[in-house]
């Protein structure tokens, strides 16, 4: 289920896929499947050689591409979300759904 997100935000989204851009929209949400998972960032394209490449180029696998017409998209969750938003400047949507990356991977002593 998403939440959080406006209608112009979801618009704005779609045409920018549908357009064969690469566009982002983090919203809310909620699946057992994901305990302690409250954000998903839906990063689509309508092109899926462009969308493939980009998830080649971030490191991400393209066969969990969600190849929902007219709109596939990919979906980011956990530390990866975080560091896709930061490496792609959303700062937006990082301060409005109050996402961090860990400040160290090392354990504290």
């Amino acid at each position: 289920m998403a939440f959080g997100i406006t209608r112009q935000e979801l618009t704005a989204w779609k045409r920018e896929v549908s357009r064969g851009e690469i566009a982002f929209l983090t919203h809310y949400w909620l699946d057992d499947r994901f305990p302690g998972i409250t954000t998903v960032t839906k990063v689509g394209c309508s092109d899926l050689d462009k969308l493939r490449l980009w998830c080649n180029h971030n490191g991400l696998n393209p066969q969990y591409i969600h190849q929902r017409q007219p709109y596939p998209h990919f979906d980011l969750i956990g530390n990866k979300q975080t560091e896709i938003l930061r490496k792609y400047g959303m700062s937006d949507q990082l301060k409005r759904f109050e996402l961090q990356l860990p400040t160290s991977t090392h354990p504290s002593f």
